[in-house]
């Protein structure tokens, strides 16, 4: 059966070639053995086909590699050998997933019984099995036919007869029934020669591709950014001298190796790399605080431009609604895709926003990356629940640290989808636990790794436990402009000492296609996080029970020029109002050109 495009017109035609069998199966010429020797002499000499018209026919082998069987019309003047197999019509495909076969002309949405080729449709489809629909269950018989369709269809027109003549006993052929079938054949001769010509090339190809693979199993998904960027304006918060207005030009490098070991399943193992310095750290860099702080920073953990695994992740279904992450080395809110999944344009998988704050609500980053599980549960299509348990330490045996006595971050978040997908609302909660005097991967203790110093301290000595709350909104109101928001709120608490309690909250608009199909524009305002209270016996670095006295704005524009589907350039402008959430503080802008690679 070969899987083509056809119209209306088309049906009357290969129904008189399906006809035909009838002749053959139903109806076949008497045998020479029951008529006079005489008579069997002329019908001999008169009805006999030479040998050389032959009937190419394509199928596809057990191994769905598409073959060509080319069948002497000579043959088909016996009766096939006895306990041959009957060819089956599903074994001579052309295999298309675009079409899909049909067994009932009811299962056509648009073909009614009072269409004029009703009739013709309904014996195609029932008595010989060669109509094949659209995936939408429709059959487009007002669209226009090609040559090649025609081509392809007669080919499965062909394939049938031989089906119903091997099936048949008859030794004998009407010779005016099978030079119809030569007629069409000749007439269509160069679209069937490149018909089989096209199936030869994409043999060919496909042999190319199974020896030069970098794997069957695996696929290589790499990006590569450089940033040219620097401060153009504000002072170390801590020192309060005038920060260096020095532009580098840096890079990151992320290749992840997704392999699949039964179709359903992923094990993916991320490989980093890259040197781009973060501007500011709490009390730490130019800066002297991670206000502003940019997305792309290497790791403090590793020199500058080495190679190391930063994920080691494996992901199988449970059943068709639930999935299950178990990673070994990975940050478990991303692989629960519990931000990207809320707030596309600007993380995502082109994690758009310069900064890491735009990106998403803080209530996922008071962890660091780690060994962990997470799951995700679907409730019909539109409520996922995900839960996550991440060990910061998971992979340290000393006191304090491991899967279960070290840092950790337990998260679950509830997420509704509109039946649209253009609305997102996502409520997540989150308990983190930090020992004293620990750090992670990132080089941190404990906080949201963003925002004000005093919002990410701790008492030296004592261990640090907080309870995470957030709210997150998607709405895409047209094609062209979607807009985005969220708030945070963290109960801190410094065991033995008090508590804490800090609030973030940022909202964006973003501009798919802004100027050009693939590009996007964005802009974003927001307060990162702020200690809002303290207790009163609680130094953080600033005086007992000192919390954050100003408010911070984080005020962030960026515009992706998409050069091609692989290539992107990105500028923006991160600027920071009262710097460390104090006014004092002279504000801070920070530019940055990112050009961003995929392959």
């Amino acid at each position: 059966m070969s899987i083509v495009r056809w119209d209306s017109r088309f049906a009357f035609c290969l129904l008189f070639l399906l006809d035909i069998s009838i002749l053959l199966v139903i109806n076949p010429a008497k045998s020479q053995a029951n008529i006079p020797a005489s008579t069997a002499s002329r019908v001999s000499n008169s009805n006999v086909v030479p040998a050389s018209m032959q009937l190419p026919v394509f199928y596809a082998d057990r191994n769905n590699t598409v073959v060509e069987q080319v069948t002497p019309v000579s043959q088909l003047l016996s009766p096939a050998p006895k306990g041959s197999p009957t060819p089956k019509s599903s074994d001579r495909t052309v295999s298309n997933p675009a079409m899909e076969q049909v067994n009932s002309v009811s299962q056509l949405s648009d073909i009614k019984p009072t269409d004029w080729a009703f009739q013709a449709l309904q014996s195609l489809v029932e008595r010989y099995g060669v109509i094949a629909g659209y995936p939408n269950q429709t059959f487009q018989g007002n669209r226009a036919m090609t040559r090649y369709e025609f081509a392809a269809g007669l080919n499965a027109a062909l394939a049938r007869i031989n089906e119903l003549v091997s099936a048949g006993t008859s030794d004998l052929v009407r010779k005016e029934d099978l030079e119809t079938l030569q007629k069409l054949q000749n007439q269509f001769a160069p679209e069937l020669a490149q018909l089989r010509g096209r199936v030869d090339s994409l043999e060919t190809r496909t042999a190319t591709l199974q020896a030069q693979q970098f794997s069957t199993t695996t696929k290589l998904v790499g990006q590569v950014e450089t940033v040219i960027g620097g401060v153009v304006a504000g002072n170390n918060v801590v020192t309060k001298q005038p920060a260096p207005h020095n532009f580098t030009f840096q890079d990151a490098v992320t290749l992840k190796l997704n392999t699949s070991f039964n179709g359903t399943d992923q094990l993916r193992v991320t490989l980093g790399a890259g040197n781009i310095t973060s501007l500011g750290g709490t009390r730490s860099g130019l800066l002297g605080t991670s206000d502003g702080k940019t997305s792309d920073n290497a790791s403090p953990s590793f020199p500058n431009n080495q190679l190391y695994v930063s994920g080691v992740r494996y992901r199988y279904l449970l059943g068709s609604d639930t999935a299950i992450n178990v990673f070994a080395q990975s940050d478990g809110a991303f692989e629960l895709g519990l931000s990207g999944t809320i707030n596309p344009y600007f993380e995502g998988s082109a994690a758009n926003g310069i900064s890491r704050y735009s990106r998403r609500n803080m209530v996922y980053d008071y962890g660091d990356t780690g060994a962990g599980i997470a799951i995700l549960h679907n409730f019909g299509k539109q409520l996922e629940l995900g839960l996550e348990y991440t060990s910061i330490n998971g992979n340290n045996p000393t006191a304090n640290n491991g899967l279960f006595d070290g840092r950790y971050v337990a998260l679950g978040q509830l997420l509704y989808s509109s039946p649209k997908s253009n609305f997102r609302l996502a409520l997540t909660y989150a308990n983190t636990y930090s020992p004293p005097n620990t750090t992670g991967l990132s080089g941190t203790n404990f906080g949201p790794v963003i925002g004000s110093n005093l919002a990410n301290s701790t008492v030296a000595g004592a261990g640090t436990l907080a309870n995470l709350y957030g709210a997150e909104a998607f709405y895409r109101i047209t094609p062209s402009l979607a807009i985005n928001g969220w708030v945070g709120y963290s109960a801190h608490r410094y065991l033995g000492n008090g508590d804490a309690e800090a609030w973030d909250w940022g909202a964006g608009l973003s501009f798919p296609d802004l100027f050009q199909k693939g590009s996007l524009g964005g802009i974003f305002v927001g307060m990162e996080p702020k200690l809002t209270s303290l207790s009163p016996n609680v130094n953080l670095g600033n005086g007992n029970g000192v919390a954050d006295k100003d408010t911070s704005l984080h005020i962030e524009g960026f515009y992706q020029y998409q050069v091609n589907d692989n290539i992107a350039i990105t500028p923006g402008v991160i600027w920071i109002t009262a710097p460390d959430f104090n006014a004092s503080n002279p504000d801070s802008v920070v530019v940055w050109l990112r050009t961003t690679f995929r392959f």
